[in-house]
């Protein structure tokens, strides 16, 4: 069985990544990945694809053809435009109270995998020490903080170390952020400076060149 302390790690950092990507990007995947399988919605998707194009087409035809000199036609493709529309609504309507209720079902189980569970763990295991201090590393008031709220004094509580799990897992993606920014910017200055250095090269050669006739 994995240990307490680890689960929490990884659940602070699932936490921290489905903040961060955002939970519309998580929703918008899911439900095409949703809709990759073969699900009742499937056909739906696939409905609305084609319906779609259908509309567009006929829309381009209806004006590229002159409603007076070829009024037939014209109203045949308006007809069938019409009908390819009410049929792409009335499609995008039961899709969107199928993506409704999906987003709805997906947020529930994501809060109850996340902070649902983060906060199970805190109620079911706030006395449970999941490693002790040794007597004397830290003051008396310090052991009290660290054993907050019903830990055993001299260990640390489950609920201090979920904190302590999501300030590093920031931390070290802020570095990284951070980190990212600067080699990017040093490799933006390079070819900056590779550029400047290229051009300073051929104005030296050109004027060398000017001063070679000038001598002859």
């Amino acid at each position: 069985m994995p240990s307490l302390l680890l689960i929490i790690f990884i659940l602070q950092l699932t936490i921290h990544l489905i903040n961060t990507v955002g939970a519309t990007a998580i929703d918008e995947l899911l439900w095409t990945l949703y809709n990759i399988l073969p699900t009742r919605t499937r056909s739906a998707v696939q409905d609305s694809k084609t319906l779609r194009a259908e509309a567009v087409r006929l829309r381009k035809e209806m004006t590229a053809t002159s409603s007076q000199d070829e009024f037939a036609k014209w109203a045949k493709l308006r007809r069938g435009h019409d009908k390819a529309v009410a049929k792409y609504d009335d499609n995008a309507n039961a899709l969107k109270t199928h993506r409704q209720t999906f987003t709805r079902i997906t947020t529930t189980l994501r809060y109850l995998g996340t902070n649902g569970l983060r906060l199970l763990l805190q109620f079911y295991f706030a006395k449970t020490p999941l490693f002790w201090i040794p007597n004397g590393w830290v003051p008396n008031y310090a052991a009290f903080l660290l054993a907050f709220p019903r830990a055993p004094r001299g260990s640390v509580s489950v609920q201090v170390w979920g904190i302590a799990c999501a300030t590093v897992v920031q931390m070290v993606f802020a570095a990284g952020a951070a980190g990212w920014v600067l080699l990017m910017r040093g490799r933006e200055e390079g070819v900056v400076m590779g550029k400047q250095g290229k051009r300073r090269e051929e104005g030296v050669t050109m004027g060398g060149g000017g001063e070679g006739k000038k001598e002859i």
